[in-house]
């Protein structure tokens, strides 16, 4: 049982650390795939609406952490290992059965060495004129037997050492669901983020559509006044259409984007839903890399959780030491016994037991070799773990900087574009140049509104990335993306509405 036990919570040990690190594989390729990524996907707990659901940051993450699939099977691994604890601690526990029978039986008595010639043996047992060969030597009996049976372990220093083991197991289970807890987080975060880079995208889109159906209008008007040529009708409606089929590009994009939420928070796919939350732009205040550091190893969950399978490995590794050392347990029953529907006899036992382990050398060597290789193992993959934290960190700062600044560079390439763009609208509206300068600057405005988009969601992913190196994105993911718009652009094309003539 004990030999049972330990190799039980081996096991079980191996499949968390695989499962964990798995998991973390998984979430940062993110394949859109959720039977090859279960961040992916979810438990569909929410019914089907007509009706657009109304859905901000938090409602979104709140939904995630119920329903998305990769949470949903580690909170199963976590009952598992529940589970395999009230299991191991039952080597210590005592152990109470009731046992009953009643059946024929038949004896051959001749067989158990019964026999005429023994008879001497046996007369003076019998009344006087008895002889044995007067005796059945085949017989049947009715017997009926109840019994309650109790056994007890009194000293099993390796079965208490492979409990307390499994106790520090469950704690890495634990840790191992609220790490995935915060992966779902994060992922759940970083696509309602690029949905709404999807919809800033689409917005913008739509806005130069406007712009350049005005600048057609206006086109079309002049040449049939005869004031310009037909080709500066022909060269405004391929501008146009061109937009036109950006803004169905970008459609598109933002309804992907919107169904790949749905299924990473447990809605249907079909539903219709309307993100209300702006994508958010604050400055985070300075923190240096010791103190990040410092906040990452006490918040960590993957950190914490292969603190705890140490624990286990090592706990594990006494097991094996103490294994060599003697084991007593107790053991009795009672009832009665005797013939059915006659009197009977009560009967009761109570054996201590005292095993010594005599000669196991080469099996106790092999448990002591595996456990330190598991120990050394463990060891190897947590200083490995350090040195990817503090990797992990300095590459969230490298990022965050690049991004904030991306983001100033990306904004003032926005206002520059859109001046021109002004500016080229009244030279031609004034007539002393076409409107193909026009369509150029609207092309510039277009790639600097994108790229714009593209740093304020990178530098919120920067954000939502450094919350996740340090552990806290589950619980503190509003502090990283705090309220606010991005830095307002300079012309109203950038924003929704075509400047009025």
């Amino acid at each position: 049982m004990k030999k049972l036990a330990a190799s039980l919570i081996l096991s079980v040990t191996v499949n968390a650390g695989a499962l964990l690190l798995s998991a973390s594989a998984r979430a940062q390729s993110n394949p859109q795939n959720s039977a090859a990524n279960p961040y992916a996907g979810s438990v569909q707990a929410v019914k089907y609406s007509p009706e657009p659901k109304a859905l901000s940051l938090d409602d979104a993450i709140k939904l995630g952490i119920e329903n998305n699939l990769a949470l949903t099977l580690a909170r199963e691994q976590q009952k598992a290992a529940d589970a395999e604890k009230l299991q191991l601690v039952n080597v210590l526990l005592p152990d109470l059965t009731l046992h009953g029978e009643t059946g024929v039986h038949q004896f051959n008595l001749e067989a158990q060495g019964f026999h005429p010639s023994i008879e001497p043996l046996f007369a003076k047992l019998f009344p006087p004129g008895t002889s044995l060969s007067s005796f059945h030597l085949i017989t049947k009996v009715d017997t009926t037997i109840g019994r309650v049976n109790f056994s007890q372990a009194l000293f099993n220093w390796a079965g208490y050492d492979v409990w307390r083991a499994s106790q520090a197991f469950t704690r890495a289970a634990y840790y191992n669901a609220q790490s995935s807890r915060g992966l779902v987080v994060l992922n759940v975060g970083n696509t309602y983020l690029q949905a709404l880079a999807a919809k800033a995208q689409l917005d913008y889109a739509q806005a130069l559509e406007k712009t350049d159906e005005t600048a057609f209008n206006q086109a079309h008007e002049e040449h049939l006044a005869g004031t310009v040529a037909n080709l500066e009708e022909l060269r405004a409606k391929v501008q146009l259409q061109s937009q036109q089929q950006t803004v169905i590009a970008a459609e598109n994009d933002f309804e992907k984007a919107k169904i790949a939420l749905n299924r990473e928070i447990g809605l249907p796919p079909e539903q219709p839903i309307t993100l209300t939350d702006s994508a958010p732009y604050a400055e985070l205040h300075p923190m240096d890399l010791p103190d990040a550091r410092n906040e990452a190893y006490a918040n960590r969950q993957d950190y914490l959780g292969l603190k705890q399978e140490l624990i286990v490995a090592v706990r594990e590794r006494r097991a094996t030491t103490h294994e060599r050392y003697p084991t007593l347990t107790f053991g009795g029953n009672w009832g009665v016994t005797g013939i059915s529907g006659g009197v009977y006899h009560e009967t009761f036992a109570a054996v201590g037991t005292l095993s010594f382990p005599i000669f196991k050398e080469a099996a106790f060597r092999g448990d002591r070799d595996v456990a330190e290789a598991q120990l050394d193992e463990i060891r190897s993959r947590l200083e490995d773990l350090k040195q990817k934290i503090d990797q992990q960190l300095r590459d969230s700062f490298l990022d965050l900087e690049t991004a904030t600044e991306t983001v100033k560079v990306a904004k003032s390439n926005v206002d520059l574009a859109t001046t021109a763009l002004d500016q080229t609208e009244d030279r031609f509206r004034a007539g002393i140049s076409d409107n193909l300068p026009v369509a150029e600057a609207q092309s510039t405005l277009v790639a600097a509104e994108s790229q714009y988009v593209n740093s304020v969601y990178q530098l919120n992913e920067a954000r939502l990335g450094l919350a996740r190196n340090l552990g806290i994105v589950d619980t503190q993911y509003r502090q990283y993306l705090q309220g606010g718009n991005p830095p307002e652009v300079k012309s109203d094309k950038a924003v929704g509405e075509p400047k009025k003539e």
